[in-house]
């Protein structure tokens, strides 16, 4: 595997190199923030191994027509805009005015507006609870494309890696088998065939286990 260090300057050497709008040029020659770096290192790189289809300082106009820069854009393809804001607890909560406060509201009506799925990660929550994180990612990316599944799997034990990439929680049985519209206890066999296919691990519980997640 490509270590994370190379892959990252590749990538962002390939951004400026491909910018032709001075302004966003300029902004990715300044270098990357450490929110935004850490994150790529911690989360998403982990997660999905590359760093296809993300765009850090992404360029957009406001409803003044000035310029704003996202954090990481992720784009897709076919229209779909995914925006990933990383936000630091000093300028964005401890901090914060009431004149910066009305503007990130502003920012993020606007974005939504303009079709864009926003998603704001807290620093400490990379830094503390990345396995969170990177299951959030998961169902993010999960809102944009077809996500593929081992040919190998039943209709059924697909669509419950479906479900599960979908949603960035736990699952349990009782909501597969909602999902599914089948008893609990055919649930529970369906998940124990993923369990021991290394697919899916426990999140909660002993000797009766409550709640799924995929394993990452």
């Amino acid at each position: 595997m490509v270590k994370f260090e190379v892959l990252l300057e590749q990538w962002h050497q390939e951004n400026i190199l491909n910018e032709k709008k001075q302004r966003r040029r300029e902004y990715l020659e300044k270098g990357l923030g450490h929110g935004t770096i850490e994150f790529l290192r911690s989360i998403w790189f982990p997660t999905f191994g590359n760093l296809n289809h993300l765009y850090p300082e992404w360029e957009v106009r406001d409803y003044n027509n000035n310029y704003r820069y996202l954090d990481l854009a992720y784009l897709p393809g076919n229209g779909a805009k995914g925006c990933i804001e990383i936000q630091g607890y000093g300028p964005h909560a401890r901090d914060i005015n009431v004149t910066r406060f009305k503007d990130l509201c502003w920012r993020h009506s606007l974005l939504a507006l303009e079709g864009w799925t926003i998603l704001p990660i807290a620093y400490l929550s990379i830094k503390e609870e990345p396995e969170l994180c990177q299951q959030l990612m998961l169902a993010f990316v999960g809102r944009f494309i077809s996500i593929q599944v081992p040919s190998t799997l039943s209709s059924q034990e697909a669509e419950i890696i479906r479900y599960a990439r979908r949603i960035p929680r736990p699952f349990s049985p009782i909501e597969i088998a909602t999902h599914l519209n089948i008893s609990d206890r055919h649930a529970r066999r369906i998940l124990q065939r993923l369990l021991n296919e290394n697919i899916i691990t426990v999140a909660s519980g002993n000797k009766r286990l409550r709640t799924y997640r995929l394993s990452l």
